[in-house]
């Protein structure tokens, strides 16, 4: 019994190695791809991330011009006549 609670850190090793390397071959000869939903959910996360990143760079310049396009022209932000 003692032989074989001393050689369980070995096989254990030797049974997880042989696991890791068999998922490495499968994982490497895999070659489904990116589901369509996956890649769908993917382009959406990049498009928000995107969308934030521009605002946060360009926020202020877009603001400051905003003012400067309403200052310039009384017609603009007044309401149309009746």
């Amino acid at each position: 019994m003692i032989e074989k609670i001393r050689m369980f850190p070995l096989m254990a090793y030797l049974a997880f190695t042989s696991f890791v390397s068999g998922l490495k071959d499968d994982l490497k000869n895999d070659e489904r791809g990116l589901s369509g939903v996956v890649v769908a959910v993917m382009l959406i996360l990049v498009a928000i991330l995107a969308v934030v990143l521009i605002w946060q760079f360009l926020g202020e310049a877009i603001e400051g011009w905003w003012e400067q396009i309403t200052e310039s022209s009384p017609d603009f932000t007044s309401p149309p006549p009746t």
